[in-house]
Parts: C-alpha cells; sequence; structure tokens
C-alpha cells in the first residue's frame, strides 16, 4: 500500500495537470480553478478514512467536528446565552471528533466498501452538493469538481493495486485486488448501505446537464485539439506572456466565481484571453 505522502503527491500532480487541460480549455473559471483542484487531491485520500489512524481519517472527522459545531452555533444562537453556546460548540465538536470517529471506525474495515468505485460515486455526487448548496457554485462546476475528485479517488486505488505487485520478486501480494473493485463483496451489508446512499446523494445532487453539455461540446474539444501543441516552435511567444510589461492581456472573464459577465475596452496593442466555466450559457456558445 501507497503512503500518505506518495498519494498526496501524485493526487496534486494528476489534479494539477486535469486542473491545466481544463483551463486551456476555458472548462472552468480560473476563480473556481483552486476548489476544484482540492477537490481531486482530497479524492487521492478519501478511500484511507476507514484506516483509523490515519491522517485523512483524522482530518475529515476535524473537519466535519467543526462544521456541525458552527451549524449548531448558528441555529441555537438566539437560545442559550454565552457560556451555554461555548459547551454545546464544544461538545459537539468533541462528540463529532471522537465518538462519531470511533463509531465509524467500528462500523467500517479497510480496504473495504471506501475502496470501490461505488464509493467514488457517493464521494463524487457528495461533493456537487457541496458545492452547490454551502459554496454557491454553479451547477456544472459542482460536478466538475465531483469529476475530479473521481478520477483522484481512482489514482488512490489504482496506486494502492500497483504498490501489491512485488516487482523484485516477480510476485502478487496478498493486498492485490482489494484497493480497486467495483463493490465490497467480502460486506454485502456495507455495499448494500453504500448504494442506497449512492442513490440518495445523485438524487439531492444538482442536475447532471449542464456538465454533460459543457464537456461533450464540439467546440470545447476541437480547441482543446488546437492548443494541445505548440503551432510553432515551443515557447516562441514568450515574450508576450501576461506579465511582459510591453504587451498588457486583458482578461475577460464569461462565466464563474458568481460575478457575472465582465466587459472591458480592449487596451491598445493587447491580446485577449477569455476564460470560463461549464454552465448552459458557456456551452452553447461553444457548439
Amino acid at each position: 500500500m501507497a503512503n500518505f505522502p506518495t498519494h498526496i503527491a501524485i493526487g496534486t500532480v494528476v489534479s494539477g495537470a486535469l486542473a491545466t487541460v481544463t483551463l486551456a480549455a476555458e472548462v472552468v473559471a480560473p476563480e473556481n480553478l483552486v476548489a476544484v483542484t482540492l477537490a481531486g487531491v482530497l479524492g487521492s485520500v478519501l478511500p484511507d478514512i476507514d484506516l483509523k489512524d490515519s491522517r485523512p481519517s483524522r482530518a475529515m472527522f476535524a473537519g466535519l467536528g467543526v462544521f456541525f459545531a458552527f451549524a449548531v452555533l448558528f441555529s441555537l444562537q438566539q437560545k442559550y446565552s454565552v457560556a451555554e453556546m461555548i459547551i454545546l460548540w464544544l461538545g459537539t465538536l468533541m462528540l463529532v471528533r471522537f465518538v462519531g470517529h470511533a463509531i465509524f471506525y467500528r462500523l467500517s474495515a479497510h480496504r473495504g466498501i471506501w475502496h470501490s468505485i461505488l464509493a467514488s460515486l457517493f464521494c463524487a455526487a457528495t461533493t456537487a452538493t457541496i458545492f452547490t448548496t454551502l459554496l454557491g457554485r454553479d451547477e456544472g462546476v459542482a460536478w466538475l469538481a465531483g469529476g475530479f475528485l473521481i478520477i483522484g479517488y481512482l489514482t488512490h486505488l489504482i496506486l494502492d493495486e500497483l504498490y501489491s505487485v512485488d516487482v523484485m520478486d516477480t510476485r502478487l501480494k496478498a493486498s492485490f485486488g482489494t484497493a480497486l473493485k467495483l463493490v465490497d463483496l467480502r460486506h454485502p451489508g456495507a455495499t448494500a448501505a453504500m448504494a442506497v446512499a449512492t442513490v440518495i446523494a445523485f438524487l439531492v445532487a444538482p442536475p447532471l446537464g449542464s456538465f454533460l453539455d459543457g464537456v461533450s461540446s464540439r467546440g470545447l474539444w476541437s480547441g482543446l485539439e488546437r492548443r494541445l501543441l505548440p503551432q510553432d516552435k515551443w515557447f516562441s511567444d514568450w515574450r508576450n506572456l501576461a506579465w511582459h510589461p510591453g504587451l498588457p492581456v486583458r482578461i475577460k472573464t464569461l462565466v464563474g466565481g458568481g460575478g457575472g459577465p465582465r466587459q472591458e475596452a480592449p487596451a491598445a496593442g493587447s491580446r485577449e484571453l477569455s476564460t470560463g466555466s461549464i454552465t448552459p450559457a458557456a456551452s452553447g456558445a461553444s457548439k
């Protein structure tokens, strides 16, 4: 099994490469790029959540503890005194962080259902819901984050399988086949529960339509194909980069970040760089 630094390093490289491609294809606005990329990095360590003493497990339950503690604080702020609210805040934090973590660990098995493609789908739908409801992102951007998370998740599973192959002794370790799987046949109850949770997550998640329209746009793929490799010499246009003082760049954001379209008058002698995110409007314009 690959260790935590390896998973986080490979996950960051894969997510960074995906971010570069999506930015070049004008799939996501720059202001949304960091959040989407972080979703991919999170996915690269998320399968180890069922390992009791793993960093992802402790970090996730610490984050959940803070989230639910503030949810309690905001919902009950008018009903109790400051001292009572502090007790409720700390109590909720400790309950989720330690008690919730202990119960989760008792009900889960390492390399069980969380090391499966089914679990990655559940996490992707949940991520899309969080991006729309809590972060206020567009539906297309939310599902793009879910897609990044799935790829990061699968990167983790594939990496664990690769580490199950002993190249030096040309043999397969006992752990081979336990990391990358569709479902966990060893624990049918956990698989059934995850299947139900996944269906519910997709029912609650935002519609997939704008995301699918965006990524299937012919204009998007043709534009990406044109930009995939340099048309002339490599880095031949380095003198015309955005930071070059002699050639300012006007950036026009088509969609993204909740700011809406912005129109600016082009500066004399400047180039125009357009960026956008997956929305019905953007996808329609690219067809």
